[in-house]
């Protein structure tokens, strides 16, 4: 890109930026809760508005069909033939949690509220914003007459927030249509405002429900306590053994496919922004508590865990009921780690609960939901021309990091298009996402869709060496 062509596009930008926050805004206004029925109509109103605003910026769009709430398919391609030049695709949704509960928030969550330096609404940071900033980078493309080094598609779901359900299905319907070099995906976020960050690692997920059957119904504790075992008293004695006091998970072959960290991440890692004294005050706990050997971020985003989600038995209401329940019930999960498999860690953890159970009780295990863990090598070329990129946007230094949460549509879209997949958050930890008072910082707005004039351009430079040489960039 010449410097006048970039001169033209940053004037494009400044020249447009009111416009776009009133075109957010009204983005923002539509309750697009993919869980709750009673927003269904508001969720397919979001979608055609989105849809209508992807064809008005000169992008192809169509909406599509699912068992479900419809995708929004917005693309620079002028058919959907295999397009010539690079192509990428960037991943959004423009569904939304609940905003409850109501009473927290300082504004109503659907009336978007500006300041200075934020726009407060349910959505603003997850994900509206997030692949709001990226259309107006291409928008500031097509408007200008700047030609795009490349093609790109924009593929924006309604059911995120649920899990979507209905994704897997359509992406293989629209696989062929969808074949790209990369994938650009802003759902993920940053380690502290301002300083942009790259996270090359998402741990995966996998659940179990277990109950521990007892007596066929509550007893009283006084006529037949001390002759049967008590439920809930054998279930939390099973779980306790589940872990050592130094926060090893004791499962046997529950660490077999850990990959360990490199000295090289370890070092990545200790780079980013990090106070544990914050961090406690923050939670509100006494003091912090993980596996020994690792510090807190790595413990949080890079080793495997196994929590108790929820513990019930007995009688819960006021005052004393003296009985012997008749059940226990413990909902777990595990967070994953490249190269566990979410199947495998569900069934060791389900063997070993049968084996530790004592003979007094029978056990039930239900079987949960399960995400796989998704990792791109911190040494690839495709991140490296990200954070030259995010360097130039954000004038600041990038950082590589991984997450503890899991996304499970990322190692969905790896396995299917099997190219990687560069999650590029631009939200700050205080955007307080699924929380009252969501926001999205308007130097991330700004700096996002500069973004786009950087990271186009040097992406696809990558994508066209990776078809002129027989060594591809590594994934």
């Amino acid at each position: 890109m010449t410097q006048k062509e970039l001169k033209i596009l940053k004037q494009y930008i400044r020249q447009s930026r009111e416009q776009w926050l009133e075109e957010f805004t009204t983005y923002l206004r539509f309750p697009s809760v993919s869980t709750q029925p009673e927003h269904q109509d508001q969720v397919q109103a979001c979608a055609e508005w989105l849809a209508d605003h992807c064809e008005k910026i000169g992008l192809r769009t169509r909406l599509v069909t699912t068992h479900g709430h419809p995708l929004v398919l917005a693309t620079t391609r002028s058919s959907w033939t295999r397009p010539t030049k690079p192509h990428f695709l960037i991943y959004g949704h423009y569904d939304v949690q609940p905003a409850e509960p109501l009473e927290l928030w300082k504004h109503p969550p659907f009336e978007p509220h500006r300041t200075r330096k934020a726009i407060y609404a349910r959505g603003a940071s997850d994900n509206k914003g997030q692949h709001f900033v990226h259309l107006k980078a291409i928008e500031t493309f097509l408007q200008t007459g700047t030609e795009l080094p490349c093609e790109i598609t924009f593929l924006i779901e309604g059911e995120e927030e649920i899990g979507s359900p209905s994704f897997p299905e359509a992406l293989q319907k629209l696989r062929n249509e969808l074949a790209c070099d990369a994938i650009v995906a802003s759902d993920t976020s940053m380690p502290e405002p301002g300083t942009p960050a790259i996270t090359y690692a998402l741990r995966g997920v996998t659940a179990l429900e277990v109950t521990f059957h007892g007596p066929s119904r509550d007893l009283h504790s006084g006529i037949f306590g001390g002759c049967i075992d008590n439920p809930a008293m054998a279930l939390c004695q099973t779980l306790a053994q589940l872990r050592d006091p130094e926060g090893r998970i004791t499962i046997p072959g529950f660490y077999d496919d850990v990959v360990p960290l490199s000295p090289k991440e370890r070092r990545l890692l200790r780079r980013i922004p990090f106070n544990a004294k914050e961090l406690v005050e923050f939670l509100g706990v006494p003091r912090l508590f993980g596996e020994k050997g690792y510090t807190p971020w790595e413990q949080r985003t890079a080793r495997p865990t196994l929590e108790i989600n929820g513990l019930t038995s007995g009688y819960q209401g006021e005052g004393t009921k003296t009985i012997i329940p008749a059940w226990a019930r413990a909902k777990l999960s595990m967070r994953l780690v490249p190269n566990q498999k979410a199947r495998k860690i569900q069934n060791l953890v389900a063997r070993h609960l049968r084996k530790l159970a004592p003979k007094t009780v029978r056990v039930e295990i239900t079987p949960g939901h399960g995400a796989e863990p998704y990792y791109l090598s911190p040494d690839s070329l495709w991140i490296a021309t990200a954070a030259q990129a995010l360097r130039a946007a954000f004038q600041k230094e990038p950082v590589l990091l991984r997450e503890g949460g899991s996304i499970p549509i990322v190692p969905q879209l790896h396995s299917v298009l099997r190219v990687p997949v560069l999650l590029i958050g631009l939200a700050a930890p205080d955007d307080n996402a699924h929380s009252p008072n969501e926001k999205f910082d308007l130097r991330h707005f700004d700096a996002g869709v500069r973004l786009g004039l950087f990271l186009w351009p040097a992406l696809s430079e990558i994508a066209q060496q990776s078809k002129s040489s027989p060594r591809r960039p590594k994934k």
